[in-house]
């Protein structure tokens, strides 16, 4: 197997493209990356790393944690520190990988991180994941269409959303590139654009009712 990249813990001389101590991508692995601000993590951001894991057929997830989410407040943001240590609780398994790697890069959109990562790991067949929240609002994101086109990528049904979500701009744009699920072992070897919708049980946490809830608790105790 020919190794794409060490990684280490970045200190004096250490390099930033580094995404967790002591991991290493092989050619040929199939890895998915699973992005988000995480804020905080929760049972339903598993539910999405697991499915797309599962159904894909995926060697590693990466749990990549961004400083700041361009599209959200910075206001009501937890620090880093603290949201990647509430993604370590949630992405146990050993194929889970939770890295700060776009605090390092200096990479503050996804685009941006996709083509640093290719770059740094040539014949790893990447796919991005997300929840069916961000399919809806995915045509926001900066070069939505160029992220399209430089990897495949996997949807997993979220509650309430997920009718939304595959009528957005994205999913009409995109419509002839959809895969059928039957075939979702073979979307990380495909070329893009390639997605695909990923049905399952529905988890229904989110970020925003846990925000609600610890803010609550905080005005209670005041």
């Amino acid at each position: 197997m020919w190794a794409a990249g060490q990684v280490r813990r970045r200190s004096a001389g250490g390099r930033p493209g580094a995404l967790r101590p002591g991991f290493t991508l092989f050619r040929g692995m199939k890895v998915g990356l699973y992005g988000g601000s995480f804020n905080p993590a929760h049972e339903g951001h598993a539910h999405v790393a697991e499915t797309a894991r599962k159904r894909l057929g995926l060697d590693r997830v990466i749990w990549l944690v961004s400083p700041q989410n361009p599209l959200k407040s910075g206001d009501q943001t937890l620090p880093l520190t603290q949201r990647l240590e509430g993604v370590r609780r949630f992405a146990r398994d050993r194929g889970m990988i939770v890295s700060d790697i776009e605090a390092r890069l200096g990479t503050r959109y996804t685009l941006d991180t996709i083509l640093a990562l290719k770059a740094r790991f040539p014949g790893v067949h990447f796919v991005w994941i997300m929840g069916a929240d961000s399919l809806a609002g995915f045509h926001r994101w900066r070069g939505w269409t160029q992220i399209l086109r430089a990897l495949p990528v996997a949807v997993v049904s979220r509650p309430w959303i997920s009718l939304k979500s595959r009528a957005s701009p994205a999913a009409r744009r995109f419509a002839g590139s959809r895969q059928p699920v039957q075939g979702a072992r073979s979307l990380p070897g495909l070329a893009p654009p390639a997605w695909i919708f990923l049905h399952g049980p529905l988890n229904f946490q989110s970020s925003t009712a846990l925000r609600e809830r610890l803010q609550a608790g905080r005005t209670r105790q005041g």
